[in-house]
């Protein structure tokens, strides 16, 4: 028997009600979202992704975007035939690849997701972790086999000054911020956008922190084939277990969850890595009852 439009109207009513407690608890919230991965390759997610943000805007939260964008740079540096290196899982960035980070990150990236967002209305306003020096930050070392290693113009965050940023969540809009940041050595830095989301989290003292990823969650025990079909995901985690979790985690969830770890240590209630693979898994984390992915706290609630 098929269900008829009462029926179906009954269950969207069931989703508006499920969703009430979590917009009264998260209303008035800012909610730092860090974006990047097939969430962002992909059309059909880039357009989900977007009328998210604009949900959370007009359902009261205050919604802050910062993004990478290493597909587009491989991309184009492949085109300009520059060689890309990587040394301890960091991009090797000379002063010649430097100028093509920026570019695309700020000029078209950015531009890009700005743009999506806006289609919805004038909701979006983009900007670089240079501008009103948002971002500064100080050269970081690889470390490989005990030495430190010159890996370039990759930053490490220092000081965040998230004035412009308030002022433009005031104005109701939705800062959308690429990782870059400057140096007070007069150097521009490439930074991890990971690691940027979470140090602007923690100076806007957002309630949250997401991180959207190509997994599922942080597996209680990451399978060396790859293949996560039966693979566990930690549904939530305290700021003491993740600790000790880090040292034995794969090498591409070691930067998400320092994120998430230096978020909630630093006065964020709560940090996500979600499934960005998964359409509207935002909004799914947010308000509905069970959610999705792994969420890390200080520590365990009561």
């Amino acid at each position: 028997m098929r269900a008829g439009p009462g029926s179906q109207a009954h269950a969207k009513a069931a989703v508006l009600i499920e969703a009430l407690p979590w917009l009264e608890r998260f209303r008035g919230q800012t909610v730092v979202v860090k974006y990047g991965g097939h969430a962002m390759a992909d059309e059909t997610l880039r357009e989900s992704f977007a009328d998210d943000m604009v949900f959370l805007l007009h359902a009261g939260l205050k919604p802050v975007v910062v993004h990478g964008g290493g597909p587009q740079i491989n991309a184009h540096l492949d085109r300009l035939g520059i060689e890309s290196s990587f040394t301890a899982g960091l991009r090797v960035t000379t002063p010649e690849a430097m100028q093509v980070v920026r570019m695309v990150l700020v000029g078209q990236v950015n531009r890009d997701v700005v743009g999506m967002i806006n289609r919805h209305g004038p909701f979006a306003i983009g900007m670089s972790g240079e501008d009103a020096h948002l971002f500064t930050a100080e050269r970081k070392h690889a470390e490989v086999d005990g030495e430190k290693v010159d890996i370039g113009q990759v930053g490490e965050i220092v000081k965040v000054e998230a004035g412009a940023v308030r002022a433009l969540i005031d104005n109701g809009h939705i800062p959308v911020v690429s990782s870059i940041a400057r140096g007070d050595d007069g150097e521009v830095y490439n930074v991890n956008a990971d690691t940027a989301a979470a140090a602007l989290a923690v100076a806007l003292n957002a309630g949250k922190l997401v991180v959207l990823t190509d997994v599922e969650g942080l597996y209680a025990e990451w399978p060396a084939s790859g293949d996560t079909s039966g693979s566990e995901v930690i549904r939530r985690v305290t700021a003491t277990e993740l600790t000790k979790l880090l040292p034995g985690l794969s090498s591409g969830m070691v930067p998400k969850m320092e994120a998430c770890l230096t978020a909630v240590t630093g006065g964020v209630a709560q940090a996500h890595v979600l499934d960005g693979r998964v359409p509207h898994a935002l909004l799914l984390e947010i308000f509905t009852d069970e959610g999705i992915g792994t969420m890390v706290l200080p520590q365990e609630e009561s």
